[in-house]
This record gives structure tokens, sequence and C-alpha cells, in this order.
């Protein structure tokens, strides 16, 4: 059996307080959610990238939360 199903959805207003890593923010439905991770060497790079230095940056560009 196969079903399809169409939606729309209309947000006029979304406040999100707190998103971490490895967070699903979700609108809508699913059926089924499966994580996936991918790694391609699209470059046909055969050995590792220099070590990255670097350069008058002190703190980070995003705010980390302590927690």
């Amino acid at each position: 059996m196969s079903l399809t199903v169409n939606q729309s959805i209309y947000i006029h207003f979304l406040k999100v307080g707190n998103i971490t890593n490895s967070s699903v923010l979700q609108i809508g439905s699913t059926g089924k959610m499966q994580a996936v991770s991918q790694l391609y060497n699209t470059g046909g790079y055969e050995e590792p990238a220099e070590e990255a230095v670097p350069e008058g940056v002190t703190e980070p560009l995003v705010p980390l939360s302590p927690f």
C-alpha cells in the first residue's frame, strides 16, 4: 500500500528558546526518521590537510552555552 500525504503549513511566528547540537526541529509530520551521516572525497585527496592555524580570533564567533 502506498500513501502520499501533502500538507501546507503557514507559520506566522516561531520562537525557539534553545537548540543544541544533534537537535531536531520538526514542523509537520513524518512516518519515519533515520539519522544519516555521509562522507565524500569529491576532491580526490589522498592525504590529510595541514593543521589550521587561528589568526587573531580569541573568542568564538557564536556564543557558546556553559552547559
